[in-house]
């Protein structure tokens, strides 16, 4: 759980999560869901920074953590994006739906569009990480 190639994989992926999170959703994303979003005031104007950066190496760890599994050895760009897009079809897509079904936060063509950006998220995460694992784990 604590090998190298997971933690260094986990640093790499809050990175990711960090920065791609904030570009993704705060730069190019924010505009559109603010005027296409139901309910108003769900987003705060700035986030609670000690949370997001924990909340980023949790997710992190957690998707390095799983992803070794998935990999089984035959670590690579290719397993990594695999194991983003499953995880961007039940997070942003499943998750997603369940939220339109349940809640008034966004309409159908903001959830989609929200799945949109979690599959670019989730495969240029399970891109990074799947790279990292392939160039820090030894051989067999």
């Amino acid at each position: 759980m604590f090998s190298k190639s997971n933690i260094v994989s986990t640093l790499v992926a809050t990175i990711w999560g960090f920065g791609g999170g904030y570009l993704l959703w705060g730069l190019l994303a924010d505009p559109y869901f603010r005027e296409n979003a139901l309910t108003d005031g769900i987003m705060k104007d700035m986030p609670d920074m000690p949370y997001l950066i924990l909340g980023c190496i949790i997710a992190a760890f957690a998707f390095c953590t799983i992803y070794r599994s998935f990999g089984s050895g035959n670590y690579g760009a290719n397993s990594g994006l695999a194991f983003g897009f499953w995880l961007a079809v039940m997070h942003g897509l499943g998750d997603g739906l369940i939220n339109f079904a349940t809640s008034n936060m966004l309409d159908l063509t903001g959830t989609l569009v929200n799945f949109g950006i979690y599959l670019v998220f989730y495969l240029v995460m399970g891109l990074l990480v799947g790279l990292v694992y392939a160039k820090t784990t030894p051989s067999k």
